[in-house]
């Protein structure tokens, strides 16, 4: 046997997700408890593992659930199962246990320690969950022990320090949760030819002009720049579109232009794909939505926007919601708040998709702003973390209670929340042990974020009318987002950068 793969077989051994499974393992014995979250396995740790040992011949080491540690948005830092993987290397820990508890109250007095260790600074403090430790210990006749304290360590000074880049063993632990591998993710990507999907949304002209400075700031606060070049990129609801039909997907697609260049440039690009049937409301006396990013010296210095934000009416709405467009598997409502999104509409809106299979919206807040909460019994939404604050007007709670309070306010079943350079938090329904999950950023080499939520959306989107499986749909998404950031402008993300990408970190499954 292969000496990684049975070093894996004994520490998994040493894992205990079930209190009575445990007992079994121990039964008669005498042990020494240690509780904690043990985000990063810091000596302070170790020291005391070392210390707790001299108390009894078998250590246990019961880590709280990802469930119940809402210390920051990011924390836990590691999630449950790496944490435990962490634990269970070091060989002076005998068992590891998660508690899926907010304290280990329960667990105490249910696995029933000789011995019950606590670091030192809990010795002086004497807080209210020390105290109800104290009194369970009591109960079971468990002697409470302190230890050392001449030098103490904190695992959220160290994460804040420097956070060590765990990306991958993130990923390869969440996929290892539901026994999912990289090729998993591959048959998924092939499944999305088989899909069919509607898309309404705003469309919008992404314009990247390359200047130079050549003056300014003599006379008045003003920098003189020069045009070197201009590129157009298809954006917002249209690029979702491209993503998704990238796929081999079929899509119907509605959306609102002008008649002008840029409605020009956007039915030239859709002309050239096959597999999109598109729905046009051309508007005489408005603008195709065009948003035009000066960048200098690969910094964006000045975005002007050409743009009519004023409400279409009945009979546009009409036109949009065509039925011949919405017999398919899934919707997605790509909302800029351009004109087609308000208070009025969006109730018509989700009326009419009602039977639709699967339905997923997405809001943005950027130059304009719209309301989560106006989507009401979605399957999937996948804002940002300014947009959840919003809806909720709250901007100081961390995240995850806050997502798990929008969920359960619009009976959301899925909830994506994309937080940048920080990765993605997904929220989950009932069903789940785990209610959420946190997978960092996969971008190496960020170029440009604009269309980053985008690819995610349509990624993402296609994996869950697939599989309804979350883990699978994040690390897909986060992979399309990682694409499109490390390259400029809105650039359709196709199936094989995905593989390309998947085929690379394969590398890194075979060694964990």
């Amino acid at each position: 046997m292969n000496m990684n793969k049975k070093l894996n077989i004994e520490i998994d051994k040493k894992i205990f997700l079930s209190t009575d499974l445990l007992l079994k393992e121990i039964k008669n014995q005498k042990f020494v408890l240690c509780h904690g979250v043990f985000d990063l396995v810091h000596p302070g740790h170790l020291r005391q593992f070392v210390y707790a040992k001299k108390f009894a011949p078998i250590l246990v080491v019961s880590v709280t659930s990802d469930n119940f540690i809402f210390k920051d948005n990011l924390r836990p830092y590691v999630n449950q199962e790496l944490r435990c993987l962490n634990l269970a290397h070091y060989e002076i820990v005998d068992y590891v246990i998660v508690d899926n508890n907010p304290k280990p109250l329960k667990l105490i007095q249910k696995i029933k320690p000789k011995y019950f260790i606590k670091g030192y600074e809990y010795q002086k403090l004497e807080n209210k969950n020390t105290k109800e430790e104290k009194k369970i210990l009591n109960k079971i006749k468990c002697k409470f022990i302190f230890s050392p304290g001449d030098v103490v360590f904190s695992s959220s000074n160290f994460i804040k320090s420097l956070k060590p880049n765990i990306k991958f063993e993130k990923l390869f632990t969440l996929l290892r949760s539901e026994k999912l591998k990289i090729k998993d993710l591959k048959e998924t990507v092939k499944k999305f030819s088989q899909l069919k999907v509607s898309i309404l949304g705003d469309t919008i002209v992404d314009k990247y002009s390359s200047a130079v400075v050549v003056g300014g700031m003599h006379k008045s606060p003003t920098i003189s720049v020069k045009i070197l070049e201009e590129n157009y990129f298809v954006g917002g609801a249209a690029i979702v579109a491209m993503h998704v039909a990238a796929t081999g997907a079929k899509v119907k697609f509605s959306t609102m232009i002008g008649n002008d260049k840029d409605s020009k440039f956007i039915i030239n690009q859709f002309k050239r794909i096959k597999n999109i049937d598109c729905n046009f409301l051309h508007k005489e006396n408005r603008p195709t939505t065009q948003k035009n990013n000066i960048v200098v010296d690969n910094v964006k210095l000045l975005k002007i926007d050409n743009v009519d934000n004023s409400l279409i009416n009945e009979e546009d709405l009409s036109f949009l919601l065509n039925k011949n467009f919405f017999n398919t598997d899934g919707v997605i409502l790509s909302d800029f708040r351009h004109g087609i999104f308000n208070n009025e509409t969006i109730p018509k809106i989700s009326k009419f998709i009602k039977n639709i299979k699967f339905k997923v919206a997405d809001t943005q807040v950027a130059s304009r702003w719209g309301n989560l909460t106006d989507y009401k019994n979605f399957d999937l939404l996948t804002p940002n973390e300014k947009e959840v604050r919003f809806a909720l007007a709250d901007q100081d709670s961390v995240i995850r209670p806050l997502g798990y309070r929008l969920m359960k306010s619009i009976k959301c079943k899925n909830l994506f929340i994309t937080l940048g350079s920080d990765g993605v938090i997904s929220i989950r329904d009932k069903n789940y042990t785990r209610s959420s999950f946190h997978l960092e950023s996969l971008v190496d080499k960020l170029v440009d974020p604009v269309g980053a939520g985008d690819s995610f959306l349509a990624y993402s989107t296609l994996s869950m009318m697939v599989t309804k499986n979350d883990i699978s749909s994040v690390i897909l998404g986060s992979i399309a987002s990682k694409i499109s950031c490390e390259k400029l402008g809105n650039i359709t993300i196709s199936p094989q950068s995905i593989f390309e990408y998947l085929n690379k970190i394969e590398i890194f499954e075979k060694n964990f």
